[in-house]
């Protein structure tokens, strides 16, 4: 379950991420981070419950985490 809300809340902050970007406004902007967090602590609860599993995937949470942060400071 916390699988799923971890993968439709990172989407989410894709897509906000690119709307604060190409239109910027601090409504974006914070939703932007209350989305980037939600993504970081349920990303940081999966790696806790199944760190074999999970641990394989955290490159991709990077380059995720640095697109996003590009995204988020160039707004």
């Amino acid at each position: 379950m916390i699988l799923l809300f971890h993968i439709i809340v990172a989407l989410s902050s894709l897509v906000s991420s690119g709307l604060a970007f190409f239109y910027p406004s601090q409504t974006k902007l914070n939703t932007s981070y209350i989305l980037v967090a939600l993504t970081l602590l349920s990303g940081t609860q999966l790696v806790i419950s199944k760190p074999a599993y999970m641990t394989q995937t955290c490159a991709e949470g990077l380059v995720y985490l640095g697109v996003v942060a590009f995204a988020i400071i160039s707004a």
